[in-house]
């Protein structure tokens, strides 16, 4: 399998968002606020999978494993799906994650 780039990704939430604009809200500010606490929700539902089930059972039980990238996925959405309500761009979010990398290179 090739690298998922956050432009495929990005095309793959405009193609839901495209597909279900009459039964989703449209893309905002206020719907990004939205997404992100939706997301948030996501990111416990990963914890609590850690978390009750323990550090090795998420590494090595198949179907746990299963379940666990699945939420991830779900998280990844709805990361995806607040760039456009913000109208970040993959080149705007490339940019300011590598200034944080080159930071994080130099910090200590």
């Amino acid at each position: 399998m090739t690298d998922f780039s956050i432009n495929e990704m990005l095309d793959m939430q405009k193609r839901l968002q495209d597909k279900y604009k009459d039964k989703w809200e449209k893309l905002s500010c206020e719907t990004g606020k939205n997404k992100l606490l939706w997301m948030i929700g996501k990111i416990g539902e990963v914890i609590d999978i850690v978390k009750k089930n323990g550090d090795l059972a998420a590494c090595e039980d198949v179907e746990l494993r299963k379940h666990l990238v699945e939420e991830m996925a779900d998280v990844l959405m709805y990361y995806n799906d607040v760039m456009p309500c913000y109208d970040i761009s993959a080149n705007e979010l490339k940019q300011a994650y590598t200034e944080k990398f080159e930071k994080n290179m130099m910090r200590w």
